[in-house]
């Protein structure tokens, strides 16, 4: 009798694997950036908008950028990871090892990171840019991040204590999973294979698990004091709304409503305001001198 041909996995699996390892670094790379721009939220509104209106001063190269850094390598990184998952039996009752553990962990981190991701993604972006989708996303609560109202568009996110626990669940997780996956990815590409080698990388790998997680819940922290309440938040809007102005006027970033909160819909932003006022000043001192004559 025959036997079943493999699997396309099977057949591939040196190559797959190596490519899963090579696409979460890829894309870990990016969540420590990620978290490091979000952590400058503790500094102020300034601050992070100033992170934030540097990303987008990319223009029309930020999406190429995004699907090459973000988008591609956490998809193929996280349809092959549901892959081996789901082909993963957990042993530990049977062989309580501290690496058995580390094993379930980035497994059950990794599922955890898989939902929240897409949870993510769609509270803050709302998944895509499309008008009539943005409508409809927003009305289940997603696309609530504004680029050009960064700070204040976070903090009130934040608000909710839920949110909050879910993206500290969230951050600690990814820390933990990549770090761990480098450690196993090291292992994999044959950089460190000796037991002493192994162990200090380990240490390593844990250390900075433990540094990118109190990073971003510092972020989280930050991001909850800007939105703790309504004259904070105002303080941080007026603050974004006025660096929009300036960079807009610069020709540093693009004018883009879509990438601001719904409350600079009603209002001009404060260096606006301020400019208007001053030209209505000019008029009205004209009008009076040319009365006068």
């Amino acid at each position: 009798m025959a036997g079943t041909e493999p699997s396309f996995f099977v057949r591939h699996e040196f190559l797959i694997r190596r490519l899963h390892s090579l696409t979460g670094i890829i894309f870990g790379g990016y969540v420590c950036v990620h978290l490091f721009v979000n952590a400058s939220i503790v500094g102020g509104a300034q601050a992070f908008q100033k992170n934030v209106l540097a990303i987008h001063s990319l223009g029309g190269i930020l999406p190429l950028v995004e699907w090459v850094f973000i988008f591609i390598p956490i998809l193929f990184h996280m349809f092959v990871g549901i892959g081996i998952t789901v082909g993963m039996i957990p042993n530990n009752n049977n062989y309580a090892y501290e690496a058995n553990w580390r094993y379930t962990m980035q497994r059950v981190t990794g599922i955890y990171l898989f939902l929240f991701i897409l949870w993510h993604v769609f509270q803050t972006h709302g998944w895509f840019h499309f008008d009539w989708w943005l409508s409809v996303a927003e009305r289940w609560g997603g696309a609530q991040f504004s680029p050009y109202n960064a700070a204040s568009s976070i903090g009130l996110i934040m608000q909710n204590l839920l949110v909050s626990l879910l993206y500290a669940l969230g951050v600690l997780a990814a820390a933990f999973h990549l770090f761990n996956g480098i450690w196993t990815a090291g292992i994999t590409w044959g950089i460190w294979t000796r037991p002493h080698a192994q162990a200090n990388a380990l240490k390593v790998c844990l250390a900075a698990s433990v540094l990118l997680g109190v990073v971003g819940l510092g972020a989280i922290w930050g991001a909850r004091k800007v939105g703790s309440s309504q004259e904070s938040i105002e303080q941080a809007q007026a603050i974004e709304d006025e660096m929009y102005t300036v960079q807009v006027e610069a020709g540093l970033i693009p004018p883009d409503e879509h990438k601001r909160s719904h409350h600079a819909d009603s209002k001009e932003p404060a260096a606006m305001s301020a400019k208007t006022v001053s030209n209505e000043d000019t008029t009205n001192q004209t009008d009076e001198d040319e009365s006068g004559e």
